[in-house]
């Protein structure tokens, strides 16, 4: 019986280990270089679209991050009173230097995301795979793969790969898994070139 015990607490022990210390050795927190909020720029105050900054060129090609001219726009001064602006302003717009934000959804090398094929041809919004950003007051911590040096967005927040929620995670198989709910069975080329 004593045995017994010494077992399932050891297997209860080295899964405890494993499922919430394991992450905190495997992932370093970086946080962003400057405070962003999508709630002021995408709610009623600024009324953007994630087009808006986050664009497809004429070429079809994604452009990601915006470069700090995007910025520029509308911050060619401090609109508001927060430090965030301020620094915004004289730290990057004034200089013409740009932000090096930390990316949450850096695919692997050997993978390849048209963006303008699921977001104009596939009728697919955002926050299909981004999730909620629209309404997010500030960027959350960005954390890092110790070992793969990919974002943990690409695996998800569970460390089972396990998501509970549609958008959590970027690896193959949520891929393969909305392809085929949509009836796209592409080859592997597709995204693997």
């Amino acid at each position: 019986m004593r045995s017994a015990i010494v077992l399932t607490a050891g297997i209860v022990s080295g899964l405890a280990l494993g499922w919430f210390v394991f992450p905190l050795a495997l992932y370093s927190t970086e946080p962003q270089p400057l405070h962003f909020s999508h709630a002021t720029h995408a709610g009623e105050k600024a009324g953007m679209a994630c087009a808006d900054c986050h664009a497809v060129d004429e070429q079809g090609r994604f452009q990601g991050i915006p470069a700090v001219a995007k910025c520029a726009e509308c911050h060619s001064a401090p609109i508001g009173e927060s430090a965030s602006e301020l620094q915004l302003v004289e730290q990057y717009v004034t200089p013409n230097r740009e932000i090096e934000w930390k990316v949450y959804a850096r695919q692997p090398d050997n993978a390849h995301f048209p963006h303008n094929a699921h977001v104009t041809l596939g009728a697919m919004e955002c926050a299909d795979c981004h999730g909620p950003h629209g309404s997010s007051d500030t960027l959350r911590a960005y954390q890092v793969n110790r070992i793969s040096g990919y974002s943990r967005d690409i695996w998800g927040p569970n460390i089972s790969g396990f998501a509970s929620n549609p958008w959590e995670g970027m690896k193959m198989d949520r891929c393969v898994r909305c392809h085929d709910d949509r009836g796209r069975r592409d080859g592997c080329v597709a995204c693997h070139k």
